[in-house]
């Protein structure tokens, strides 16, 4: 590709130069290699244009920089073409799409979000899709054979780079979780989205959107999209009609109820005569005049919502009703999400990402239900992220464990004993005990409770370390679990 057809549209001016065979473009100069295009953008701590010097030595065949912030630059002194570029930020989706050949364009892809539920589902449906693979949190690729991403939804960049990959290798469906930084950011901006999913709004990432009203407005960014032929709503969300307004006139318009809701203006799917137990949860799921009955081994009350999510997603696709619920039935637990250890004598855990008051209560409020004995709750709260959730999940703590722990999630650059104290303030009563250290806690808690108890390990999930003072260090509460469970006597 030439340079010409690499920014036809994003210049105020017209080229004058032209450089005929670009092999690559990359924001990270450590990835530039000979006669790749290098994109400084100004990012919120510093330009780009502080690695055009590393960038240049790698290979760099040009420079596409960010005009705002480029003034304290000397750009005589890099040795290679330099091209300014207005909001380069919002347009390096479209760079890199054009790059890549338009890779969303060739399968079809499917956009997941909401605060809770987005990998669960995502890694549901990779199992019930065929010639299918997922970018999320869990990473990108193929189930079972993940490739690691740093976020949630990678930059723009990477994500066109990855399509471009799934392309080579044939695949007909991409699901992909799409966070509320990503939109925001216009990761995804030039991604070509057949499908929407809504799974449910509730607090989160106040840290960096402000209010509930920014939140909300960063994902409806995925529903106005032009190009999406379906969306997928969950009625039983509060913002559920907002979404579906949200969309285009043509866009087809399905929603899913674990509560008998529905909507004159969609296809509706529902679930009727629920039971839920330790060992999964079984239901009938309505469609048209439809009604068939699900038994799946997938455990929490809250995976109803999921599962509902996924078979909608199914039919949405043109699957039959029977083959979908066949294939849910088959499902099996994701890694972190509600993933269930002990028993046979031995209390039952449950390892649970479950990191916001919303996605902590639905998991307590239904382990509460179904455990016979003693809830016990090991938890905490990441550090240097919203600090306001902290106290409401020790009142939802509180009120639904009977005994909690109070531990170390990720600290990150905050002390822990800062984070606790900000948790410890939704306690009306002293119903706690504090084990800064993770894995004492875990050890603790399952060498004290009895064998019908049930343990939730709540926070980190599928995640292998914790992040304390800027360092990572390895740590997995499924491992730790496991041995502690293998100890016990």
């Amino acid at each position: 590709m030439n340079i010409t057809e690499l920014l036809d549209g994003l210049l105020e001016d017209p080229l004058e130069i032209n450089i005929a065979d670009i092999k690559g473009i990359a924001l990270d100069s450590r990835k530039v290699k000979k006669d790749f295009v290098f994109l400084a953008v100004a990012g919120a701590v510093e330009h780009g244009l502080v690695y055009a010097k590393k960038a240049i030595e790698n290979g760099a065949v040009a420079i596409v920089y960010e005009a705002k912030g480029s003034e304290k630059f000397s750009l005589a002194l890099f040795d290679c073409y330099k091209i300014e570029v207005k909001g380069l930020a919002e347009k390096l989706g479209v760079i890199a799409d054009r790059f890549y050949q338009s890779p969303s364009k060739k399968m079809d892809v499917i956009g997941i979000t909401g605060t809770n539920g987005k990998t669960t589902c995502s890694q549901f449906l990779a199992q019930l899709i065929p010639d299918s693979v997922v970018i999320g949190t869990l990473g990108w690729g193929e189930q079972g054979a993940l490739n690691k991403t740093l976020n949630t939804t990678p930059d723009a960049l990477d994500i066109q780079h990855i399509l471009a990959c799934f392309v080579a290798q044939k695949k007909k469906t991409v699901v992909m979780e799409v966070s509320s930084h990503g939109l925001e950011q216009g990761r995804v901006n030039a991604v070509n989205f057949k499908g929407a999913v809504f799974t449910n709004l509730s607090r989160d990432h106040l840290d960096y959107h402000g209010s509930m009203a920014a939140y909300l407005a960063a994902k409806l960014v995925l529903f106005n999209r032009p190009e999406l032929q379906f969306v997928i709503v969950n009625l039983d969300d509060i913002n559920s009609k907002i979404f579906l307004n949200a969309t285009k006139s043509h866009v087809k318009h399905w929603a899913f109820s674990a509560k008998g809701k529905h909507s004159d203006f969609a296809e509706n799917v529902v679930a009727e005569k629920v039971d839920c137990s330790l060992n999964g949860i079984e239901f009938f799921v309505c469609w048209k005049k439809q009604k068939i009955l699900v038994q799946s081994k997938i455990v929490g009350d809250f995976n109803l919502e999921n599962i509902l999510a996924v078979i909608t997603v199914r039919l949405a696709q043109g699957e039959s009703l029977e083959d979908a619920v066949s294939k849910v039935n088959e499902l099996t637990p994701v890694s972190g999400r509600m993933e269930r250890f002990g028993g046979r004598g031995k209390p039952f855990v449950f390892v649970d990402f479950a990191h916001t008051p919303d996605a902590l209560d639905k998991l307590l409020t239904g382990l509460r239900k179904q455990c016979s004995q003693k809830l016990w709750l090991v938890f905490g709260c990441g550090g240097n992220r919203d600090k306001g959730k902290r106290a409401q999940m020790g009142a939802i703590a509180e009120k639904l464990a009977d005994r909690v722990i109070i531990t170390d999630d990720n600290p990150r650059l905050e002390e822990s004993r800062q984070i606790i104290n900000d948790i410890r303030q939704g306690f009306i009563n002293n119903k706690y005990d504090v084990i800064q250290n993770r894995e004492k806690a875990i050890y603790q808690v399952i060498n004290q409770a009895e064998k019908d108890d049930c343990i939730v390990i709540a926070g980190k999930g599928h995640e292998n370390y914790q992040d304390i003072q800027g360092v990572k260090h390895s740590f997995s509460d499924q491992l730790v679990t496991q041995q502690a469970l293998l100890e016990r006597a």
